[in-house]
């Protein structure tokens, strides 16, 4: 597969199958965290940066094996809104593919624009980011193209939100002794009333992020922060829930491997919750890929972590 990936063990979404529309690593941010590494297109300019009859064809081929998962979720190497051919993809699963919920992982940073807003209204949920207001936290974070501010984003998802009728999870992501200070938390709850999102989710570095500066925030701190923007609804983002393997995917198990960890470093539970195969089997094709040259493995607290290099 091209242009999907996985089926992935979500933290948020269950078993996902992925859909990249840009190329990597084209994004309309650069941020700090960012588990797919340094943004090297920094673009809030629309493109079709892949084919997006073939990004459909490559749907219509997979789904037509009735697998096995939760939903389909637009994300991957960058910013999937770039892509100009969004809607017309989200509206082509709505029409042949209807079993299927369709979910958006985005930045949020294209929807002051109202094309982008009506070609993602058929999704039903998306995933924007906001991990902080004022404009020197914000740069520091999440670096984004000219043009972009937390200002305009924040509009822009207010706007969003009075013509969306699907549900919304805001997500902050907590960069300890940044954006979890008393003023930013203040703005981001104002935002976020502002916003009206269903849910507000509190989220921290989980797996090996851009820079080497960004740390885990610790439970007591997100749970205080959780405490802090109730009585919005909060959830804090956990680890992935044990689950079986999602249904029939390529039978070369090293380019299955290689198809999610371009996206996404994973450990070996990750790997073997969204490809099904024995332990054994998959430690055998992890060694040769470290063996290669290929794969690297970084240390973390929920364990190491497998990456391309």
């Amino acid at each position: 597969m091209k242009y999907l990936f996985g089926p992935v063990n979500s933290r948020r979404l269950g078993i996902s199958l992925g859909v990249d529309l840009v190329t990597y690593k084209t994004c309309s941010l650069s941020c700090v965290y960012c588990e797919c590494g340094e943004t090297t297109e920094l673009t809030s300019k629309r493109a079709e940066y892949v084919p997006t009859d073939d990004v459909i064809s490559e749907l219509d081929r997979y789904l037509s094996g009735s697998p096995t998962i939760d939903f389909v979720t637009f994300s991957g190497s960058g910013e999937p809104t770039l892509h100009s051919g969004i809607g017309r993809i989200i509206t082509h699963i709505r029409e042949n593919h209807p079993r299927y919920s369709i979910a958006v992982l985005t930045n949020g940073t294209l929807f002051s624009d109202p094309v982008v807003r009506r070609d993602v209204a058929g999704a039903d949920i998306v995933i924007p980011s906001l991990d902080a207001v004022s404009p020197e936290v914000f740069d520091r974070i999440c670096r984004p193209a000219a043009g972009i501010t937390s200002d305009k984003l924040i509009e822009g998802l207010a706007a969003f939100r009075r013509e969306f009728s699907g549900k919304i999870f805001l997500e902050i992501f907590i960069v300890p002794g940044v954006n979890d200070v008393k003023e930013e938390l203040l703005l981001l709850r104002q935002a976020c009333l502002d916003i009206r999102p269903d849910r507000v989710q509190i989220n921290s570095l989980d797996r090996p992020g851009t820079v080497d500066w960004v740390e885990p925030a610790e439970k007591g701190l997100l749970h205080s922060i959780a405490d802090f923007f109730r009585p919005l609804e909060v959830e804090i983002i956990g680890r992935p829930a044990s689950r079986a393997g999602a249904g029939p995917n390529a039978d070369n198990l090293v380019k299955s491997i290689i198809s999610i960890l371009r996206r996404r470093p994973s450990t070996i539970d990750d790997l073997l919750a969204a490809l099904g195969p024995d332990r054994s089997a998959l430690e055998l094709a992890l060694d040769s890929m470290i063996a290669s040259g290929m794969v690297t493995v970084e240390k973390l607290e929920r364990g190491d972590f497998y990456r391309m290099v």
